[in-house]
Parts: structure tokens; C-alpha cells; sequence
């Protein structure tokens, strides 16, 4: 599939995805929306197959993801709400769709990582940021609100953070991201692929059904009691442990050999 504001290539079983509109800092307009939602309905077909084990999301130019585009916004100031309505909807179910991937997806941000860039953040598996990015739910200082990235970043944060983040609007360090959950590893950014590659290798060693069984596992035990998801995990690993993938991982373990799935080359 061709994109406009979207790159791709492909390493083997790693998709690198990468916005491609550095012109505008990589901000959101319809169509790049209405591009990385096809992309991830794209993807989650493939990774259902197999095809994709591991996805990489990193922004062209100076800047990860400035947040919504300049003349995108001047453009809502005349819709209704219906209108508002409608393409709040379309974001809202593009993150969703990037969430619910099955492939882990990994960010790699520099530059800046603000609004609905902080979003996209707040969806990857593991984030992976250049010590100088700046991060913000900034839609305060507009007069709007984070509103369709809530759950995911609330998910991510915390209340407590989202009570002094979005409430503020004000940017903050990658260490601080790092500190609330939103960023997982800060390097200098001449180390930001080599830590990506660590973290794609591990994963390329790890059963790629398990790891798409263990991230959707993951909100459906969130913020239960252990009696209430007691028969769901029990079920889960069951589950595992019959199938074909864990019976081979399992036996792997035992006779002290890779598994079949286990990638040990460095991807990049």
C-alpha cells in the first residue's frame, strides 16, 4: 500500500514505520490520520499472520510528532460539532487501532513528542527516547483538551500525572516522561537505534503468540482484583501451554535450544 505522509520498509519479520511529513514537524492532518488507521488495520493482518513480528515508529526530519497541523486546526474553527464530532471519532479510533495491535509497537522519539504526539507515545508497547525530547499534552494551552488520547495516556501516566499534566499543558523532560511511565529507556540521541535494536532483538527471541496473548491480556486484568480475573488467567496459560507455539517454546527450554521462532541476529 502507498502512503502519502506515511514511509515503510520492512527488515524481515520488523516493520519500520516511519510519519513522513517533516516539513510540518510530522503533525496530524485528516489524511495522515485516515493513513496510519489503514496502516494498522494493514498491520494486524499481517501480524495475525505472522508477517509482522515487531513494529518500529519513529518520525522523519527534527521532530517526532509536533501534535495536529497548523492549517488541519484553522479548519475546525468553522466546522459544527457534528463536524468536530466526526473527525474526533476518526483519531480516536486511530489510536485505538494502533493500540490494539498485536506486533509490539516500539517508539523511537526525538525532538518533540507533544499532543497527539504525546498519544501516539502513550500507545506504543516500549518508548524509546533522545535525552533532549520535549513531551506535552499541551491542548490546554489552546483552550481544547487531551481528550481522544485520554485513555491511552491515563493508561500509561496515572491519574496523578494526568491531574498536573493536562491540566498544565506543560512540556516536560524525556526524564520525566520516563519517570511517569511514558517513556521506558533515555539515551543520548546517538544511541537512540542501537537501544530500539536491543529492544527489537529481544523481542524477535520471544514467542510472537505469546507476546500478542500477554499485551491483550494485559488491559483486561488492569485495575482488577486477583478473584476477579482468576479463571481468565488460569484459562490464559492453559491455553499457552497446549498450543503449538508454547509446546515448542517449553520443549526449546528443556533440551537447552532456541525456540523455532528465535530471530538471534541484530535486526538492523
Amino acid at each position: 500500500m502507498k502512503y502519502q505522509y506515511l514511509a515503510t520498509r520492512s527488515e524481515g519479520p520488523v516493520e519500520y514505520l516511519t510519519l513522513n511529513r517533516p516539513d510540518v514537524r510530522n503533525a496530524f492532518n485528516e489524511q495522515m490520520i485516515a493513513e496510519l488507521t489503514a496502516w494498522a488495520h494493514d498491520g494486524r493482518a499481517r501480524a495475525s499472520r505472522g508477517e509482522v513480528r515487531v513494529v518500529v515508529l519513529s518520525g522523519a526530519g527534527k521532530t517526532f510528532c509536533a501534535g495536529a497541523d497548523v492549517t488541519w486546526m484553522a479548519k475546525t474553527i468553522a466546522y459544527t460539532e457534528d463536524e468536530n464530532l466526526r473527525d474526533a471519532t476518526a483519531a480516536s479510533q486511530m489510536f485505538a487501532a494502533l493500540d490494539e495491535l498485536p506486533a509490539p509497537l516500539v517508539g523511537r522519539i526525538h525532538g518533540a513528542a507533544l499532543g497527539g504526539g504525546a498519544g501516539l507515545a502513550a500507545v506504543c508497547d516500549m518508548v524509546v527516547a533522545d535525552e533532549q525530547a520535549a513531551f506535552g499534552f499541551t491542548e490546554v494551552k489552546l483552550g481544547i483538551l487531551p481528550a481522544v488520547i485520554s485513555p491511552f495516556a491515563i493508561a500509561k501516566i496515572g491519574v496523578s500525572a494526568a491531574r498536573e499534566l493536562f491540566l498544565t499543558g506543560a512540556r516536560f523532560t524525556a526524564a520525566r516522561a520516563k519517570e511517569i511511565g511514558l517513556v521506558h529507556a533515555v539515551v543520548p540521541a546517538q544511541e537512540l537505534d542501537n537501544t530500539v535494536a536491543r529492544y527489537v532483538h529481544e523481542l524477535l527471541t520471544a514467542g510472537p503468540e505469546a507476546i500478542a496473548a500477554a499485551k491483550a491480556l494485559i488491559p483486561t486484568v488492569a485495575g482488577r482484583g486477583t478473584g476477579e480475573v482468576r479463571t481468565i488467567t488460569a484459562s490464559a496459560i492453559a491455553e499457552r501451554r497446549v498450543s503449538k507455539e508454547g509446546q515448542e517454546g517449553l520443549r526449546a527450554f528443556l533440551e537447552k535450544r532456541k525456540a523455532a521462532w528465535s530471530v538471534s541476529k541484530d535486526p538492523r
